[in-house]
């Protein structure tokens, strides 16, 4: 029988999954409503487990926004250094590199449209107030106690296991199309973790990375990041 603790942990990123691969299967316009959906319904599972994840709080030290900054210079500074995700698969399959759908609203809505802005500020909200919990306690919290004891909450968040720490860093960069990127961006956060021993670090820099990159998006126009 599967711990009511997993599923706690567990329910928030896969909803936020499932939803993701929505975006954009019912129209042009259903990749920015969804998201606004898929905000919501997770927002509401976040606050429904709040008291049931004691682990899922934000803390605040100088090493979680040294570390959110650094990883937002990362993920920036090597973009045109590397080939993404689809162009890797297309190589290895030998099929033709298919076209990445850019999320970029002003194209659906129009320039100067209230919705394009709406769908911005949505997405800003969400990727940096909502998507460092549902990570950070899936991937950090759940996952690598899991591989370490399957009792993972028994797990304190400083010990450092080295095949957990690889491996998580690495699913959770390979889920990314700039997948070196975020794998660097996994271990950052895995270190800081067991550097504090504890969750909240991690889910303060993610959230600054996020807000950094959002704001990075819609001032230089680089659409691809989202």
């Amino acid at each position: 029988m599967v711990q009511k603790s997993v599923i706690y942990r567990a329910l928030p990123f896969a909803v936020f999954v499932l939803l993701t691969a929505l975006q954009g299967e019912f129209g042009e316009s259903s990749r920015y409503w969804v998201y606004a959906l898929k905000t919501g319904v997770v927002a509401g599972l976040v606050i429904w487990l709040w008291h049931s994840i004691p682990e899922m709080r934000p803390a605040f030290s100088w090493e979680a926004v040294a570390a959110g900054i650094g990883v937002f210079v990362l993920w920036v500074g090597l973009d045109p250094f590397y080939p993404k995700m689809n162009e890797l698969w297309a190589r290895i399959s030998g099929h033709p590199q298919e076209a990445v759908a850019v999320w970029n609203p002003f194209v659906c809505f129009g320039k100067d449209s209230v919705l394009a802005w709406g769908s911005v500020a949505v997405r800003i909200m969400g990727a940096a107030c909502l998507v460092p919990f549902v990570e950070e306690v899936f991937y950090r919290s759940l996952l690598y106690r899991f591989i370490i004891r399957e009792k993972f909450e028994e797990v304190p968040f400083k010990q450092i296991n080295w095949m957990p720490f690889v491996v998580v860093s690495v699913i959770f960069g390979l889920v990314h199309q700039e997948w070196l990127a975020g794998i660097l961006c996994g271990l950052v956060y895995q270190g800081l973790v067991c550097y504090k021993g504890r969750l909240g670090d991690a889910i303060t820099a993610h959230g600054i990375t996020n807000l950094l990159l959002g704001i990075w998006v819609v001032w230089r126009g680089a659409w691809n990041f989202w």
